[in-house]
């Protein structure tokens, strides 16, 4: 048995988005299949359609932007049926659409997140993430950034509950500049840290780098990460969110993993203010 923790990011140009976020969504091996078929099939079911055959993409900030939320409620809602048709129809007409298709199209886009988070947690995908304030003060050094540490460690403290089998790590493909980089720090960690190779002994070391509009699970990763920069609030987050998010953002939250190491509880969720290392604080 194994389990394959699919990473992406939102808010790393550090534009927009309030919080910057690493996210991943682990699936244990024997459901990763079920779960991509079904998502796959709700594409179809709400959307007429696979995203990935026209210009819309499975990612948040296509499916989740404010607009979205704008256009699903100018009009009624609309029956499942006939939205799905209109839905399709708008994504195969282009510009050429009606109000009506705009409502459709866009009433859809929520009520299909909203079924991808259900299909998560029906096979019991646990979502991880890394959460920093864009002003938090950034680290000079090579080494590994510590929300990739945090997150790996919030992953080996799951594998470790699990008592059995190994974890993958798969990341959406960076500039190839950047996954070498992350591979080195990722190396040095794991091999040159106590606390690194403690936690080799789960978690592969290497990752694995996919395109993800080809990976299904990747892409879920990056709703997860956009919904949780701009709709989960937990520890010291203290940006608004916004509040049309709540109820996805409620579904991310029931989807974290929780456990209990030295009498303190820890959340798959970890929120920094901070991306240094000790020793650079120290010498300010």
């Amino acid at each position: 048995m194994s389990y394959l923790l699919f990473m992406d990011e939102s808010g790393h140009d550090l534009h927009q988005s309030p919080y910057e976020v690493l996210a991943g969504v682990c699936v244990e091996d024997r459901d990763l299949w079920n779960l991509i078929c079904q998502v796959q099939d709700a594409e179809i079911e709400y959307f007429g359609r696979r995203i990935a055959d026209g210009v819309l993409e499975l990612k948040g900030r296509k499916l989740l932007k404010r607009k979205t939320f704008k256009l699903a409620t100018q009009l009624p809602t609309i029956p499942p049926q006939e939205r799905t048709q209109l839905a399709q129809q708008c994504l195969e007409h282009g510009d050429n659409v009606t109000k009506r298709e705009l409502t459709a199209l866009a009433q859809a886009k929520i009520a299909f997140v909203q079924r991808l988070l259900e299909l998560c947690a029906q096979y019991r995908a646990s979502a991880f993430a890394s959460i920093i304030g864009k002003d938090a003060p950034r680290s000079d050094g090579d080494f590994l950034r510590k929300d990739y540490a945090y997150l790996f460690e919030r992953y080996f403290y799951f594998l470790e509950e699990q008592k059995q089998g190994l974890g993958l790590v798969v990341f959406d493909e960076l500039d190839r500049s950047q996954c070498r980089l992350l591979l080195d720090q990722m190396g040095r960690y794991f091999r040159e840290t106590v606390t690194g190779r403690m936690r080799a002994y789960r978690v592969i070391p290497e990752p694995f780098f996919v395109h993800s509009e080809l990976t299904t699970a990747v892409q879920i990763a990056d709703v997860i990460a956009y919904i949780v920069a701009w709709g989960v609030r937990v520890g010291n987050m203290t940006k608004p969110a916004r509040e049309e998010l709540s109820a996805l953002a409620d579904q991310v939250c029931q989807s974290r993993y929780r456990t209990r190491q030295d009498n303190f509880m820890v959340w798959s969720f970890a929120v920094s203010d901070d991306l240094r290392a000790r020793d650079e604080k120290w010498g300010e």
